[in-house]
Parts: C-alpha cells; structure tokens; sequence
C-alpha cells in the first residue's frame, strides 16, 4: 500500500483526533492510529475503547489498503517537518517507509486487524443542531462536572431532550449549572449522560460557526457528525441526580454587580483566603458589597469593597472563591444577577439579559461562615 499526503494537513487531521489516545493505555494497539484509504479517501480512527474518533481527507493513492502506524512517533516526527508532500510506503509485514524531499524516515507498523472494531450506530435517533450551540453549552457546563468517579453520573453532562428544547445540566453537587437552548428541536423526550473526555475533544474539534451538526444516539451511544469528523462515545449508564428539587424556586433578595469587578475582587482577595476552602465571605447592605477572605494558620487577610445594586436586607454569606470565578466566566454580559435568601440557602447567578434562545442558570451553594 502506498499513498502520498500533505505533511501540514496529515499533522492537522491527526492533531484533531490525537486526544483521544490515552498515555497508558490497556491495549498497545490503542496507542496507535488505524489508517484505511479506500477510493483516495484516508480514513484514519483514534480510540481509547470509550471514545472512538475519525476524521478522513483527501491522498494519492492507487490501492486501497489499513495499517496501524504508532501515535506518538508519527504526531513528533510531523511537527518537524516542513509542509511537503510525504509518501507513505507500507508493505506486507506493516513496516512503514515514509519518504520527504529530503529524508526517510521508517517505523513498525501493526496488524489493522487486532484494532477494536467501533460500535454499530443501531436503532438511533439523530437531530440536528448548530455547531456553535453545541460548543457553548459544553464550553458553559464542562467546569462544574464532578471528578469523583464513585459518582459516576455526575461525571457527565446531562442532555435533557425534548421536542422545543435541548438543556445541558453539570453538577458536582456543590454547585450546578443549568443551559437551555430553545432553536433545537428533538424527536422525542429522553436524556442521557455524556461523559468529560469526548465533549473535551468535540469542542476542541468543532466550529464555532452556524454548521449543522448531526447527533445521533441509542441506548449505549452517542455519535456526533460534522463534515469529515466523527465522534462516536459511550454514555455514562446511571441515573442523573433529580436536580430540580435543589435549584430554590424563590430566593427574594436581588445583587446585581459589575462581572469584570466581582471577578477580579475575588481573584485578589482570594489569594488570601484558606487553600482548601477558598472561602470568601460577601457582605452586602445597601449599595455595597464586601469580600473578605482570611487563613487563620497564616494570618492572612484581605477585604475589598465595591459598589453593587442589592434590593433585600443585609446579608452575610460565605462562597468558594474558585467556583464563583468560573462561574461568572459562563455568563457573557456586563452585569450579573445573583439572587439569594439566607447565609445557608443556594445562590443563583444569571447574566442580566439572556441571548436569543438561550436560558442560562446557574446555582452555588454557600458554606458555613467561619466567624
């Protein structure tokens, strides 16, 4: 088998797919990629068993054929060799032979045959999406999905299907984000949970353009399609925590704050708070807010005061500093709106105005004042 490919573009294909290669894997074949050209068309497969990904481009070639070429050493010797067109010599035994203008270079291939064979798309359901809508609601929920794995439902993100609606849920129970979009329309009511890595990788892979991307899923997968790249993952079997019950129906007290401002107060005084809590205590009456945060061990201290909007009565509450900073950094307007109850009760935040068809929430819970 012989065919001949860009060096760049073979790089870019391979990079896109890369992630997916775990760096102690079970199987030594799963450290590698699996090519295939049939009909000029190369298609080459990454999987970690969980994750299969495929991406396929455009070669010279006169025979079709499959081999299995090594990840790490194909991916090292690309990044170093300038855009040329390199020919890929492969003969009976998979040792392959890659030539440039002025090199060549050798390596043992493997046996195409002992690489896992992907799962059958059987009994699915597809509908169609936006690609940009599918990255914002990974890039607005992949932080607050928990890293416990004795949980493991939490270790996904929820996709909660519905024929006006598709909603994105995370959670790591001490905080949950919520991300609706109503220009998505499904075929049926169901959900199902999608674990970390794969959305990891499709928001690194996906456009964030109007594409039209196609999901398609049954009772053990997801497969997602754009153009020549395909992910294929296995869903998370377990039940997602009935979240609804904890998002407060009714929190009467309104802060409305500068994001940028509340953002970086917290960055700063948070260098001084408690490095396994994070905690930083919020007090606001009137027109004011407070941060505070302190590590006793250390004597550290540091306060800040800034202006806020706040229609309720004067409230003393305790947050983890980190999940708020990247909490805020979900929400795209200038001003934020958090609203809240009591020292002990959750917190809401949503961006003050909400974008077209979109609906974002998202809940944090406080902790206990230390005074």
């Amino acid at each position: 088998m012989k065919f001949i490919v860009s060096s760049s573009s073979l790089l870019k294909h391979l990079q896109q797919i890369n992630g997916v290669i775990n760096a102690n894997t079970v199987l030594p074949i799963l450290e590698d990629f699996f090519f295939e050209i049939q009909d000029k068309k190369l298609n080459i497969v990454a999987t970690d068993l969980e994750t299969v990904m495929r991406v396929q481009m455009d070669v010279e070639s006169k025979t079709d054929g499959r081999v299995c070429i090594p990840a790490k050493i194909l991916i090292d010797s690309l990044k170093n060799i300038s855009d040329q067109p390199l020919t890929f010599n492969i003969d009976k035994n998979f040792a392959v032979e890659i030539t440039s203008d002025n090199g060549k270079y050798k390596v043992m291939g493997e046996n195409p045959d002992n690489f896992p064979k992907e799962p059958a798309a059987d009994d699915t359901t597809a509908f169609t999406m936006p690609s940009s809508a599918l990255v914002t609601a990974i890039n607005k929920t992949l932080f607050a999905v928990s890293n416990d794995d004795l949980r493991p439902a939490m270790t996904g993100v929820f996709f909660e299907l519905n024929s006006d609606y598709i909603q994105f849920v995370a959670t790591d129970a001490h905080r949950l984000v919520r991300y609706k979009r109503t220009d998505v329309s499904c075929p049926k009511a169901e959900n199902f949970i999608v674990p970390k890595k794969p959305l990891n990788l499709l928001k690194n892979a996906l456009p964030d353009n109007d594409d039209e991307l196609t999901l398609s899923y049954n009772s053990n997968h997801l497969f997602v399609s754009h153009g020549t790249t395909q992910l294929t993952c296995r869903l998370i079997d377990a039940r997602f925590p009935d979240y609804k019950v904890v998002i407060p129906l009714d929190n009467p007290y309104k802060l409305v704050v500068n994001k940028g401002d509340f953002q970086s107060g917290l960055r700063r005084v948070s260098v001084f708070s408690n490095k396994s809590t994070n905690q930083v205590a919020l007090t606001i009456s009137g027109s004011e807010l407070q941060m505070a945060a302190q590590d006793v061990d250390f004597s550290f201290e540091g306060n800040e005061r800034m202006n806020c909007q706040y229609d309720g009565e004067d409230l003393q509450i305790a947050f983890n500093a980190r999940f708020l900073i990247e909490m805020l950094n979900a929400a795209e307007t200038e001003d934020v709106k958090v609203e809240l109850a009591t020292a002990t009760k959750a917190g809401i935040i949503k961006p003050t105005e909400a974008e077209e068809n979109e609906d974002l929430l998202m809940l944090v819970m406080p902790l206990m004042l230390n005074n």
